[in-house]
């Protein structure tokens, strides 16, 4: 809502310079909406980053989860196995069974372990785009700060006629854009 505001603000201004015909204010209305448009694209793309990072860590700690229970279930079955191993090392009628049933459970282990390292390495990659994510998200809140400050201080070389604002804002424009390409580098 704020966004939007702004930007009806930076039209009102721009509109009035047009009815005044001065060049000076024209030109520093140009820089203000071309400065909102990149701004709110700027504002999206770290919107969209912020979610994009929320997403990853949540199929990291779903991918944890996984694992977690599929270790859990190994462990289950190595306890199994080992009462079976003990059960068929004493002997008795039901020792090959209680052999087969302890060898049956290290071969559900194996596929057990196969899986919970599956899912760690979902995780493992679901942490690192997370991360890519977080760090765009950074870089992109900072480019539309200075973008913001560069249309704030547009405001003032229009208020004051003065050419030093006009530059100033100018100067933290291309610094904004310049950070919200670094993100995506």
């Amino acid at each position: 809502m704020t966004d939007f505001m702004e930007n009806n603000e930076q039209r009102e201004r721009a509109a009035e310079a047009r009815h005044e015909k001065d060049a000076f204010v024209s030109r520093v209305s140009i820089l203000v909406a071309m400065l909102a448009v990149v701004t709110a694209a700027t504002s999206s793309l770290e919107n969209t980053e912020t979610a994009a990072t929320i997403t990853g860590f949540s199929k990291a700690v779903l991918a944890q989860d996984k694992a977690t229970d599929q270790w859990n279930f190994f462990e289950a079955k190595s306890l199994k196995k080992n009462i079976y191993d003990v059960a068929s090392a004493q002997g008795g009628p039901k020792a090959d069974d209680f052999a087969k049933k302890a060898a049956h459970e290290a071969a559900d282990q194996k596929d057990l372990q196969t899986t919970a390292k599956s899912f760690e390495k979902q995780r493992d990659e679901a942490l690192e785009d997370s991360e890519k994510h977080e760090h765009r998200h950074h870089r992109l809140a900072i480019a539309a700060t200075l973008l913001e400050i560069g249309i704030a201080i547009s405001t003032i070389a229009i208020i004051t006629r003065k050419h030093w604002p006009w530059a100033m804002s100018a100067i933290l424009g291309v610094a904004g854009v310049a950070t919200a390409v670094s993100a995506f580098i």
